[in-house]
């Protein structure tokens, strides 16, 4: 039955509910909910969060906005598990100092008014600390005398005649790799093993990534081994894909002897962590028919009529290297082996340093099983982070996102246009998949090769770089990138020409770092030097009439950090247009000189007023980064 009150539309919060929305330590959460009753009365309204276990609750009292809306700022600490409520009441005091004040104002009398204010002051009083009701009598005594004004100096209590409350609501707390960071893929074997991919760590922390990714590491197996471009027959020296796990050298828990040793991976790990950059690892839960798994748990695969076990299949694709698994075996218990079998794997590679893992097309597999696994490793391990590689549908996406999975690859790489490049992103940033669904947003993937990146020029590579690492806190790109590697398999194959998956690809770095590698390392600085994008619920588009020319800024809380990004979404030739930028919203006066630096070229150019001309040429320069700051004085 509903009270004098109502609270909804609390936020953040997971579709149903039964999941916990996120959250990042350190970092400030956006707290929300329509808030009203009937009639005129003021309310208050707060926030009460704790880590979950502790016995404190922490107050924040939440301020009202247009529309009934409520919203309050907390900053959670810790990694893990946390618990917000939502409270309201009706704010007597606040009701009558906004009477009494109109009535005064209006030269009405008011001695009734103040003796009514001083007993509401005086009914106030027996709530709080005992230390604070001797200066609560004297502003009672000081409202009695006329002196309204005083009631200013007393923060009521909330009153609990209607005091409203909603239900617990849960929040998970990540690391803050979590919500940002930029992301390099590449393959050890074209490294020469795990000693050439430590060699190349820095080259990719002069780069300015955070996270290397490693497709699996694990021995790959030789029946139906692919050769070049996904053939069947592989020759004596092609080295098969890296997802056909499992061989005569063992299987998930076991390396590719041609990589190295465990030894030289723990190397390896320990001097990414020297160097300030993380090692993510691929989890694929799948098999080689070589994978021990075959011979020892046939029962953890799919047969045939026939009694073979079945391969993967996407029609007309076919993977005869790879054995998918059965997730739901009839057998409870068989399926309780499987399950703990897959979550060994994670803690395996846990001890050996990894705490990121991009999972492998997770929509495959049960949600179950990622709610129960996730939940499982967070107990012991919050600090591990999940990708999920869920090029799927809409709402499996999303319903990945809510049970458990960190970060989520998204539809950019297939987003080329303006209207739908801005439509995709306010729907991550400011829709309901914004409380639980963190983006990361890659131009490329060994798998993906599409848009404007198909035989297309650097500029390409370029728009495409500045677009993914800007709109979003996470992005990532694949080894190759710097280089403009641009050949696709054909017209209607997205994949790549020579696909990297199944031969060694041989790049002497030295001899070609690549055209871009410049491009990536300025813009990846422009990301640590500018923390505004750390964030995307932040991101504001702005107007411009050319349908090739996409304008957006971000900005700090405070505004003391706005960065303004104008993109040519056309690769090959110039776009201008007279731009209108919502100087309002970024808090920068409309008739006073500002400074746009930008800091792709080092230009700065002086700016007035909103409308503002740009001409962006793709060969010379696809992108405008305009930090907006007051006018430097000579």
């Amino acid at each position: 039955m509903l009270g004098r009150i109502v609270i909804e539309n609390v936020r953040p919060r997971t579709l149903t509910g039964r999941h916990p929305a996120k959250a990042t330590a350190g970092m400030p959460l956006r707290i929300t909910a329509d808030i009203f009753r009937d009639g005129h009365d003021h309310l208050g309204a707060r926030v009460r969060w704790r880590r979950a276990g502790d016995k404190q609750w922490t107050d924040v009292a939440m301020t009202s906005e247009p529309n009934d809306v409520w919203a309050a700022e907390i900053v959670p600490a810790h990694v893990g598990p946390h618990q917000f409520a939502v409270e309201a009441w009706t704010d007597r005091l606040d009701t009558w100092r906004h009477d009494v004040q109109a009535k005064a104002a209006a030269g009405q009398q008011i001695e009734l008014e103040l003796e009514e204010g001083a007993r509401i002051v005086d009914d106030a009083a027996t709530r709080v600390p005992k230390n604070e009701r001797a200066a609560a009598a004297a502003i009672a005594t000081a409202i009695r005398n006329g002196d309204f004004h005083a009631a200013d100096r007393f923060d009521a209590p909330p009153e609990p005649v209607d005091l409203t409350k909603t239900a617990t609501y849960d929040l998970w707390v990540d690391r803050t790799r979590a919500q940002v960071g930029a992301w390099y893929e590449l393959f050890p074997r074209s490294e020469g093993g795990f000693k050439g991919a430590t060699d190349r760590l820095d080259d990719i922390v002069r780069m300015g990534f955070d996270v290397v990714y490693f497709p699996p590491i694990h021995p790959i197996g030789t029946t139906f081994r692919k050769g070049r471009n996904n053939t069947l027959g592989a020759l004596p020296d092609d080295p098969g894909s890296p997802w056909a796990i499992g061989g005569e050298d063992g299987g998930h828990l076991d390396v590719e002897p041609t990589l190295g040793t465990i030894e030289d991976f723990d190397r390896l790990v320990r001097r990414a962590h020297e160097l300030g950059v993380e090692v993510a690892l691929d989890y694929a839960l799948q098999c080689s028919p070589d994978h021990p798994w075959v011979t020892e748990h046939p029962e953890w695969f799919h047969h045939r009529p026939d009694g073979t076990i079945k391969y993967a299949e996407n029609p007309p694709k076919k993977y005869q290297d790879i054995y998918p698994i059965n997730f739901w075996p009839a057998d409870d218990g068989d399926r309780q082996a499987l399950w703990d079998a897959c979550e060994e794997i994670l803690r395996y590679w846990i001890g050996h340093g990894v705490k990121i893992f991009r999972v492998d097309n997770p929509h495959t597999k049960p949600f179950a099983f990622w709610e129960w696994v996730i939940d499982r490793i967070h107990a012991d391990h919050p600090d591990v982070l999940f990708l999920a590689e869920a090029f799927t549908r809409p709402k499996v996406m999303a319903k990945l996102a809510e049970i458990g999975f960190t970060q989520s690859y998204t539809y950019f790489t297939w987003r080329t246009g303006r209207d739908e490049l801005r439509e995709y992103v306010e729907e991550l940033a400011h829709g309901p998949l914004a409380d639980y669904m963190r983006p990361n947003f890659w131009p490329n993937t060994p798998d993906i090769l599409s848009g404007p990146l198909r035989n297309g020029p650097p500029s390409a590579f370029a728009l495409r770089l500045v677009l993914a690492a800007t709109l979003t806190p996470n992005y990532g790109i694949y080894s190759g990138y710097e280089r403009g590697e641009n050949q696709p398999a054909s017209d209607t194959n997205e994949e790549y020409l020579f696909s990297e998956k199944y031969e060694i690809k041989h790049r002497d770095w030295d001899e070609d770092p690549g055209v871009l590698t410049p491009l990536i390392t300025r813009v990846n600085a422009i990301r640590r030097r500018h923390r505004c994008f750390d964030e995307l619920s932040n991101i504001r588009f702005h107007h411009t009439n050319n349908a090739d020319l996409l304008a957006y800024s971000k900005h700090t809380p405070d505004f003391r950090d706005v960065v303004l990004t104008i993109v040519n979404l056309d690769a090959v030739y110039p776009q201008e247009d007279t731009i209108w930028v919502d100087l309002g919203a970024l808090q920068i006066p409309w008739d006073h000189p500002f400074e746009a630096h930008d800091e792709l070229s080092g230009v700065t150019y002086t700016w007035r007023g909103g409308d503002q001309y740009v001409r962006l040429d793709p060969a010379q320069q696809p992108a405008h980064v305009l930090h907006l700051r007051p006018l430097r004085s000579a």
